[in-house]
């Protein structure tokens, strides 16, 4: 009798033994479920990880440096709209900004993605009028430094035509203070022109190696997605130094993001020289 008594104690435990098991398998799932949650809003409204793939920042950013990017400050895109949270501020002449490029038709027709993620210097806000003459740019008639990455103007680079800088035949002054826009707009001798409202001129600050808003124009302040942050690793198997003398136009490609790698140190925080 007490035999047949413990065997029955014992097959009643079986249905508690699997409810606990159930039990815990379920807590773990709302654990996981919890932090890809948190995971996923941190991304898509705070914080947000990308790789540097060309040469048109150097030598503020690097050819693979990896970065984290504020998507708050400039009002963090909601995804699947057209709409943005608010911004703590708005985005400054000389702030270092991610945005969503203008449609790129030249990429479209080789199967490229012709609205890549990239990363250049903003060098005018709206109502600013902007033109550049023998390789120096003039915001609101004011010379600018010449961008970080160039070490000598290249006259011969600097008066080449390309078809994509006919954009800005719409949009240059006829007349002004500061002097008619050139018939044939080249690569450093354009303007002036006037940003629009709600518009921004982007600039690569290796001018000879960016493909910026010289080609594809104006960029809607919708477009903003962010500001990086700092470097937190970089590498590049190949040499960054010749994407700088290469005396050509690097198509910039989509920032291509990234996850972390634990175990390797970070590089030098980010440096943002103010002038332009």
């Amino acid at each position: 009798m007490a035999t047949s008594s413990n065997a029955g104690r014992a097959q009643k435990a079986r249905p508690v033994s699997q409810q606990s098991r159930l039990k815990s398998l379920w807590e773990n799932f709302k654990s996981i479920v919890g932090a890809v949650a948190i995971f996923l809003l941190l991304r898509a409204f705070l914080i947000e990880a990308y790789r540097i793939p060309s040469g048109s920042m150097i030598p503020t950013l690097l050819v693979g440096d990896w970065l984290f990017v504020n998507k708050a400050i400039f009002g963090a895109h909601v995804p699947f709209t057209n709409s943005s949270l608010p911004a703590y501020r708005e985005p400054r002449r000389g702030d270092v900004v991610v945005f969503v490029s203008p449609y790129q038709a030249d990429e479209d027709s080789l199967g490229h993605d012709p609205t890549p993620t990239l990363v250049k210097r903003l060098v005018g806000t709206p109502g600013d009028t902007l033109y550049m003459r023998k390789g120096i740019l003039y915001v609101n008639g004011m010379a600018q430094r010449p961008g970080y990455g160039i070490s000598a103007l290249d006259s011969a680079l600097g008066t080449s035509v390309d078809p994509h800088f006919d954009w800005q035949k719409k949009f240059g002054l006829k007349s002004s203070r500061f002097g008619a826009a050139p018939a044939q707009p080249m690569l450093d001798n354009w303007g002036p022109v006037i940003v629009p409202p709600r518009r921004l001129f982007m600039m690569g600050d290796s001018r000879y190696n960016s493909k910026d808003s010289r080609y594809w124009g104006f960029v809607p302040r919708e477009n903003v997605r962010g500001k990086p942050l700092f470097v937190y690793y970089s590498y590049n198997a190949r040499s960054a130094a010749a994407d700088v003398h290469r005396h050509q136009v690097e198509q910039d490609r989509a920032l291509d993001q990234i996850v972390t790698r634990p175990g390797r140190s970070a590089s030098n925080s980010l440096q943002e020289p103010i002038s332009l």
